[in-house]
């Protein structure tokens, strides 16, 4: 009998510990809910009828809505090329250059440049394999701009009418003292941004607003008529 009622004392105990563990149980998880509500993002309907998205599609509906930043269509007429027609190239050189894609519109000069994109720098070097900083410009004036131009960075300078920053244009050349006297040389090509071929980045675009070019430009020289070469088998950086 004595045994019995140790039974049933353990069972009564048993019983009330579980009763309590899940009535505490509810409490905790009655007030997470209401302390951690779940967040939605707005107008966004989730049905479990939905078909998913592959992330093909999802990247392709996201090019598709990007455009470019460009002046309103009513304005777009001016320049005679519209956003919708541009090809991968100005779109590619115009954030490049920080420009209009409408603006940047000379196809010669931007295959060219493409065409050398990247080509290390080369002292003396006059190919693909590697350049110098005048042999680059001068190869470009005469395949786009049908110029002769001088071998070293000296002799194109003193070939070129000087001209003032602010009025640089499309073509005209950029100078710099690196090393001592006129030593590099590039192309301009607008909003103050030029090409060339870079020691550290080979064939590239920069701007002559970098602390280190600013420092270093001493003028910009355009090209009057043709001259003849009269350093042909000198170097220059």
């Amino acid at each position: 009998m004595r045994s019995l009622f140790f039974v049933s004392v353990a069972v009564g105990i048993l019983s009330g510990t579980t009763i309590s563990a899940k009535a505490q149980t509810s409490i905790n998880i009655e007030r997470l809910s209401k302390k951690f509500q779940p967040r939605f993002i707005e107008n966004i309907e989730v049905r479990r009828d939905a078909v998913p998205v592959t992330a093909t599609a999802a990247v392709v509906n996201q090019v598709t809505a990007v455009k470019p930043v460009t002046k309103p269509a009513a304005a777009s007429s001016e320049f005679g090329t519209t956003i919708e027609a541009c090809t991968p190239l100005q779109f590619k050189y115009a954030q490049l250059m920080d420009m209009e894609v409408e603006s940047v519109s000379s196809f010669d000069l931007l295959n060219f440049i493409e065409e050398w994109w990247a080509v290390r720098y080369r002292y003396g070097g006059t190919t693909k394999r590697g350049v110098d900083c005048s042999s680059y410009t001068g190869q470009l004036i005469n395949a786009v701009f049908n110029y002769t131009l001088p071998r070293t960075a000296r002799e194109q300078y003193r070939v070129t009418q000087r001209v003032r920053r602010d009025d640089l244009a499309e073509g005209d050349l950029v100078f710099f003292n690196t090393r001592g006297g006129i030593s590099h040389v590039g192309v301009y090509l607008g909003n103050n941004r030029f090409t060339h071929s870079s020691c550290h980045s080979g064939v590239t675009i920069s701007s002559l607003n970098d602390p280190y070019y600013s420092k270093k430009y001493i003028g910009g020289g355009r090209i009057n008529e043709a001259p003849a070469v009269t350093e042909a088998t000198a170097i220059a950086e």
